[in-house]
């Protein structure tokens, strides 16, 4: 696949709650995931599949409500591409708010192999 081609794919995943397919299907096992500096709640680096699936659990307990998501995007440039999120949620303990972050992804032969979201603490 292209990196075009993987980069669709990957919205369609996450924009229709197929965040897992995504990961089984576009990820490489060895992929790195990088957040934001001082993020509470998980790591801001981990690396390899496993340690992706638990950061994206920590994650998933801390929601309460995950109402929608939408993407815009993506767009490539050569083998990277980047997207917008916007993810209408309610954590625990705290009131409804929608959530924007800007994700990029390095692919290699045909996997994505580097991930770094960047987003407003506040």
């Amino acid at each position: 696949m292209t990196t075009q081609e993987i980069a669709n794919q990957w919205a369609h995943y996450c924009s229709t709650g197929q965040s897992a397919k995504a990961y089984q299907e576009l990820y490489h096992q060895d992929c790195i995931s990088v957040e934001v500096p001082g993020v509470q709640g998980y790591p801001e680096r981990v690396e390899g599949m496993p340690a992706i699936m638990a950061k994206g659990k920590q994650w998933g307990d801390m929601i309460e409500s995950f109402h929608s998501m939408e993407i815009e995007g993506p767009i490539v440039a050569g083998n990277f591409f980047t997207a917008t999120m916007k993810m209408d949620l309610t954590m625990k303990g705290q009131a409804r708010r929608v959530d924007e972050e800007v994700g990029v992804y390095r692919v290699e032969e045909g996997k994505i192999v580097h991930e770094q979201f960047f987003y407003s603490l506040s």
